[in-house]
Parts: structure tokens; C-alpha cells; sequence
């Protein structure tokens, strides 16, 4: 017995040696940064011209001076108002097309092809993307042009998607939809075909309806994964940037109505100014990590 549990230990001590790697990586890359940022927070340390300042102590000066203005709530609210505009047709896209492709009865052809091409917007750089998307839709754009010939709009005066708040944030809300709800449908359709085949036959020998299959089976089961899509979504929303960066040019227009935390974050770090960059750097951090927690939370009391 003695000889097993030492043979168990010896073997468990290579499970550390793999965990090596990701363990330098992360404290290089990732501890060592976040612990740097929230060092540089509480001091004044930016450029005037070619000239430094700084680094001289402020304690929480950065914060008062981040939350005085009022503006960091209004690029908070700009920044989930796009991603909500986006996860809500994108969640429920990919769960439609997840069950058409797992389910065999409706012997769909083709489904390998379809998989592919859907999952494609994700592989494109979100920059291509934006200037697509800017090219389309500028006042003298293909779009514009359409609806001016059909009437729509009054010839010679061609509608500004990017001087309105509706069209330009659902603008940007459509690409991270497009961009992103390939690869959510292939998370959730593996979620789908890994769940046992044995469950829908019983549900269905007890007549239950093809509803009543999907909200008390499928949906119940797929939980831990749409857990999952919905955090890294969450995370990825809250990181919006070169979306609306190149959309307005870094404008944010209009009046701001599409600027996010990434873009205000941006204009600190491009004019060199750490420590409001680093003091908005930690309130993302722990925006984040408050709403991963809720996420957490709401999972646990439905479990119950």
C-alpha cells in the first residue's frame, strides 16, 4: 500500500511540472502587468510635450479626477448598451441554428458547409470589418444610394448613419453580432450533440412537445455552456474597441453616444498619461469581475 500511494504522489508531481509553463507565463504577462497598473494608479505621471511628469505620488487623485466628470458612467453605459444590442440577437441566432443542425430528423444537407461558412465572420479582422462596414454606410455608400432609388430617402439627401446614436451604435452592435454568433453556434452545438440521444427518446415516448424538449432538456443541460458564452461575452463586450474606434475614427460620435471604456483607455495611454490610464484600467477590472460574479450568482439560484 505504501509503495502505491508513493507511486501516486510521484505520478501527481508531473501534473505540477506541466502547470510550469502557464505558471511563468501568467506572472510575466499578466500578474506582473495587473500589479504594475495598479501600482502606476496612485501616482501623476504623464507627458507634456517631450517633457515627463512625474512619476510623483497622488493617491486616489486619478479616481476622484476619473469619476468627477461624470463621463466614465456614460462610456460604461455606451459600452454594455452595444454589447446587449449585440448578445441578445446573437444568443438566440446561435441557439436556433445549433438545434436545426443537431437535430438528425431534419436530415439537413449540407450542414458541414453552413457550419463553416457561419463560423467565417469570426476569422476576419474586426478593423476589415469596421471599414466595410464605414464604406457601406457613409453618405455617399452603396446603402444610401439604395435608398435613395427606391425613395426612402429624399435623392440628395442622404441619411448619416454615424451622426445618429440609434444607427450608429446598432451599427457597431451588428458587427460584433456578425462577427461573433458563428462561433457561439458552434460552442452551443456541441453542447447539443454531446447531450444523451436516450433523453429525447423517453421525452418523446411520454409525448412531450418539441418545445417542451428544448426548454426542459436541452436548455437545462446546455446551462454550464451558456454560462460560459455569456461571460466570455460579457468580457469581450466590455473590451469593445476597434469596432467603434475605426467606425467614428476615434470620435465616439455622436457627442460620445459610441464611445467605450477601451476608447477612453486609449486616449490616456496615447497621450502617455499612466496613472489615468492605469486608474481606469482597474475600475474595467473590477466592473468586470463585479458583473462575472452576478453572472455567478444568477447561475446558482437557478440551479436551485
Amino acid at each position: 500500500m505504501k509503495g502505491k500511494k508513493g507511486n501516486v504522489v510521484r505520478y501527481n508531481r508531473w501534473g505540477y511540472f506541466f502547470l510550469i509553463p502557464f505558471a511563468v507565463v501568467f506572472i510575466i504577462f499578466q500578474l506582473i502587468p495587473l500589479c504594475s497598473t495598479i501600482y502606476n494608479s496612485f501616482f501623476k505621471h504623464f507627458f507634456d510635450g517631450i517633457m515627463e511628469i512625474g512619476p510623483d505620488p497622488v493617491g486616489l487623485d486619478n479616481y476622484k479626477t476619473m469619476f468627477s466628470g461624470g463621463d466614465i458612467w456614460k462610456y460604461l453605459g455606451n459600452t454594455m448598451i452595444m454589447w446587449i444590442m449585440g448578445f441578445i440577437p446573437q444568443i438566440l441566432i446561435s441557439l436556433l441554428l445549433a438545434s436545426w443542425f443537431a437535430n438528425p430528423s431534419l436530415k439537413l444537407k449540407g450542414k458541414a458547409f453552413f457550419q463553416t461558412v457561419i463560423y467565417l465572420p469570426n476569422l476576419i479582422m474586426a478593423s476589415a470589418f469596421a471599414m466595410l462596414f464605414f464604406a457601406l454606410f457613409s453618405k455617399v455608400g452603396p446603402i444610401n444610394g439604395m435608398l435613395q432609388s427606391m425613395g426612402v430617402v429624399a435623392a440628395g439627401s442622404p441619411y448619416d448613419f454615424l451622426g445618429h446614436t440609434g444607427s450608429a451604435r446598432t451599427l457597431v452592435a451588428f458587427m460584433n453580432f456578425l462577427m461573433w454568433f458563428g462561433n457561439t453556434t458552434i460552442l452551443l452545438l456541441a453542447g447539443m450533440l454531446g447531450i444523451d440521444t436516450s433523453l429525447y427518446e423517453a421525452a418523446e415516448v411520454d409525448g412531450a412537445t418539441s418545445n417542451q424538449v428544448f426548454f426542459k432538456i436541452t436548455l437545462p443541460i446546455l446551462r454550464p455552456i451558456l454560462i460560459y458564452v455569456m461571460i466570455t461575452s460579457l468580457i469581450g463586450g466590455l473590451q469593445m474597441f476597434d469596432v467603434p474606434q475605426i467606425l467614428t475614427n476615434g470620435s465616439g460620435g455622436p457627442k460620445n453616444t459610441t464611445m467605450t471604456l477601451i476608447m477612453a483607455l486609449n486616449k490616456h495611454l496615447f497621450s502617455k498619461n499612466y496613472g489615468m490610464g492605469g486608474a481606469l484600467s482597474v475600475f474595467m477590472f473590477v466592473v468586470t469581475g463585479i458583473l462575472s460574479m452576478i453572472v455567478f450568482k444568477m447561475n446558482k439560484q437557478t440551479e436551485k
